[in-house]
């Protein structure tokens, strides 16, 4: 179906997750339980003119299939190519999301200066918030300035968890 972001539930160690995809690319990856609910859902359906059906598709078995290695700590590096839904300045910072390597944070003032608008901290803040595609675009690798893990939309234990399975994968492969 054209006009379908075909989902799929997915059972994180961290939370329950929902996988989308629309046409040959991932749009959704996220929390079922989280910090603002709808709001992920209705940008989409807005974005894409498109309803949810549940149905898995070969991208988001690969979405899967790649989530089960990176929490068996075996991938470090997501290669299912992704659909950004959203407004320009959102994609510009959600893009910059996938230059974090693996197990590393920035702050939000960092991504605001690294987009050249120093001063568009909340901006940015708000759309790493707006991210509908967690893990793969590694928001939960944006920290406060003062290094205090500060929202996250599948909740700050969430957020937690990865970061620590990053670091601890990090940590063992030295």
């Amino acid at each position: 179906m054209r006009n379908c972001i075909q989902t799929l539930r997915y059972p994180a160690p961290c939370g329950e997750m929902i996988l989308g995809s629309y046409g040959d690319k991932l749009c959704l990856c996220n929390w079922v339980e989280e910090k603002h609910p709808g709001r992920v859902d209705k940008r989409l359906r807005t974005f894409l003119k498109a309803g949810y059906e549940e149905a898995s598709s070969p991208v988001v078995e690969e979405a899967v299939r790649q989530l089960d290695e990176y929490f068996r700590k075996e991938r470090t590096v997501f290669d299912v190519p992704l659909l950004f839904a959203g407004s320009d300045f959102q994609k510009r910072v959600w893009r910059l999301l996938l230059d974090i390597p693996y197990g590393q944070t920035i702050s939000y003032g960092e991504m605001a200066r690294r987009l050249g608008m120093p001063t568009a901290v909340r901006a940015v803040a708000n759309a790493n918030g707006a991210n509908a595609i967690s893990i793969f675009a590694p928001c939960h690798r944006v920290i406060g300035s003062n290094r205090s893990l500060t929202g996250y939309g599948g909740g700050i234990e969430a957020k937690k968890f990865l970061l620590e399975l990053e670091k601890s994968n990090l940590s063992s492969r030295l």
